[in-house]
C-alpha cells in the first residue's frame, strides 16, 4: 500500500479535510517502497526493504497552529489524526508569522518516475555490491565498502483553501569506499539517478577502486595557495560548498544584515554582480537531467528560477511571511540547482594546469563566518599533485579555509556538468585555494 495512485491518495486527502472543523487544515501524504544492500569488509552485511506510508495534518484556529501524524489510513484512524491536530492548535500559542493557507495553485508536470528503477529486485541489488566486492578481493589488497538503496515514492498534499498536488518518483542512491590494506589509500564514488537505465555499477565503482590504487602512499605538501581541480564530489555533498552559497540565499537573512548578500543600511546585494562572469546557477524542477518535485514544502509552485546568472545575483528565496512582509513574490527554496559548465573533461582540465592539485571529495566542512560565507574541511579520499599537465604523485590530505564566494571569482576553467545528489554541477579549476595545514587522515 506504500505508492498510492492520484486517485486513492486524493480520496484520503479529501476524507481528512472532510472531517476538519478548524479554521484552516492542511493534510499531507507519503510514502515510500524501498530496498538496500550495504557492504563491508569485501561481504554483505546487510539487504533488506521496507514501504511506509504517513499521512500529516495541520489545523489552524487563527494564528494557533498544531499538526499530527498518522499511519492509520481508515476512516477513524484519519479523524482521530484530525482531531489531535485541533485539539493541539487550541493548546499552542499564537505564530507571530503565521500565513493562511495558500489556495488553489497550478503545478508543473516534472517525469520523475521511472519502471527501471521500480521493478529493480534484490538480485539486482547483489550484482550491483558485487561490482565493488569482486574487483577488490581478485586485487587482494583493496577492501570495499558501500550502500546502495533503490526507491519508488509519492507525496501528495490538499487543503481547504483549495491547493491540491501529486507527484509519483523513484531513484536510486549509491556510494561506495575503497581502502587499500596498506591504510593509505582510499576512493570514493556517489551516484544518484532517477532512471535505473542511467545508472552503471561497474563503471562506478571502477572509479572508486581507481582513486584507492592510485592514492597509496601519499606524499606531504606545504600547505598555501595552490591551483585547484575540484571534482562534482568535492563542490556537492550534504555539508559542500556549493550547497552552502545556494541555500544561504535567504532573502529575510540578507535583509537583517545576517548573510554575505547584506549590505549596510539594510540592503542587500541583489542585483549586484559577486562572482566570475562565468557562474549562471538556476533552479528547474523539469531538467530532464535532474527533475524534482515540483511544489515546495509549504504548497508553492516550483518554477525554473535564475539565482545567478553571469556572476550577477538575480534571485533571493522567500517565506511567505517574509514575501508579505515585504511586499515581493514568495519565491521558495530551489528544489535543485543547475551550474553552467563547459565540455571539458576532468582529464582536460588536468592537462592544462601546469602546477596544482586535484581534489576528489571534501568532507567535515564547517561554518567560519557567516557574512563571508568562510568555511574550514578537509580534503580525502583521493588528493593529487598535478605537474605539467600530468598527475605526478598522491599528496597527504590538507585542511582547507575557504569561501564559495572567492572560489566563485577565482575561476580559471568549467568542465561538463555532472549529476551530484539532485544537481548538476561542472568540475573547476580555481586558483588561490586556500590550504592551511596538513592532516594525517587518509
Amino acid at each position: 500500500m506504500a505508492i498510492l495512485t492520484e486517485a486513492e491518495a486524493k480520496r484520503i486527502l479529501e476524507k481528512a479535510l472532510s472531517f476538519s472543523k478548524a479554521d484552516e487544515c492542511e493534510a499531507n501524504l507519503s510514502g515510500i517502497k524501498s530496498g538496500n544492500i550495504r557492504y563491508a569488509r569485501n561481504t554483505i552485511t546487510t539487504s533488506g526493504s521496507q514501504q511506509s506510508v504517513s499521512l500529516v495534518i495541520q489545523s489552524s484556529f487563527g494564528k494557533r497552529v498544531g499538526s499530527a501524524t498518522t499511519n492509520e489510513l481508515t476512516d477513524a484512524g484519519i479523524e482521530r489524526a484530525v482531531r489531535r491536530a485541533e485539539e493541539l492548535a487550541t493548546l499552542a500559542p499564537e505564530n507571530p508569522e503565521f500565513v493562511k493557507n495558500l489556495g488553489k495553485q497550478t503545478y508543473l508536470t516534472s517525469t520523475t518516475y521511472f519502471e527501471s528503477t521500480a521493478n529493480i529486485t534484490a538480485a539486482y541489488r547483489a550484482k550491483v555490491a558485487a561490482a565493488g566486492i569482486e574487483p577488490c578481493k581478485k586485487n587482494g589488497n583493496l577492501t570495499a565498502a558501500g550502500f546502495f538503496q533503490s526507491s519508488e515514492r509519492f507525496q501528495a498534499m490538499a487543503n481547504t483553501s483549495g491547493a491540491a498536488a501529486y507527484q509519483v518518483s523513484s531513484d536510486i542512491e549509491f556510494n561506495l569506499t575503497v581502502r587499500s590494506n596498506d591504510g593509505t589509500g582510499s576512493g570514493y564514488v556517489y551516484r544518484d539517478v532517477n532512471d535505473a537505465e542511467k545508472f552503471d555499477a561497474v563503471l562506478a565503482s571502477q572509479i572508486a577502486i581507481d582513486k584507492a590504487l592510485q592514492s597509496r602512499e601519499p606524499k606531504a605538501i606545504e600547505p598555501g595557495k595552490y591551483t585547484v581541480i575540484l571534482e562534482p564530489s568535492a563542490l556537492v555533498s550534504d555539508e559542500g560548498l556549493l550547497n552552502q552559497l545556494i541555500f544561504s540565499m535567504d532573502a529575510r537573512q540578507a535583509d537583517e544584515g545576517r548573510s554575505f548578500l547584506s549590505k549596510k543600511g539594510g540592503k542587500t546585494k541583489l542585483g549586484e554582480k559577486m562572482f566570475d562572469e562565468r557562474v549562471t546557477i538556476y533552479s528547474d524542477p523539469q531538467h530532464p537531467d535532474v527533475p524534482a518535485q515540483t511544489w515546495s514544502s509549504d504548497g508553492r509552485p516550483q518554477e525554473k528560477t535564475m539565482w545567478i546568472e553571469n556572476g550577477v545575483v538575480k534571485n533571493l528565496f522567500y517565506s511567505r511571511y517574509w514575501a508579505e512582509k515585504k511586499n515581493v513574490k514568495a519565491v521558495p527554496p530551489p528544489a535543485n540547482f543547475i551550474m553552467q559548465g563547459g565540455d571539458a573533461s576532468i582529464e582536460d582540465l588536468i592537462k592544462d594546469t601546469k602546477r596544482g592539485v586535484l581534489v576528489s571529495r571534501l568532507w567535515y566542512i564547517r561554518e567560519v563566518d557567516p557574512q563571508t560565507l568562510l568555511y574550514t574541511g578537509l580534503t580525502r579520499d583521493g588528493t593529487f599533485f598535478i605537474e605539467n599537465g600530468k598527475i605526478k604523485h598522491p599528496v597527504k590530505n590538507l585542511r582547507f579555509n575557504e569561501s564559495p564566494v572567492i572560489m566563485l571569482n577565482n575561476i580559471e576553467a568549467l568542465g561538463k556538468p555532472q549529476r551530484m545528489l539532485g544537481n548538476l554541477v561542472p568540475p573547476m579549476k580555481v586558483r588561490d585555494f586556500t590550504f592551511t595545514s596538513l592532516s594525517d587522515a587518509v
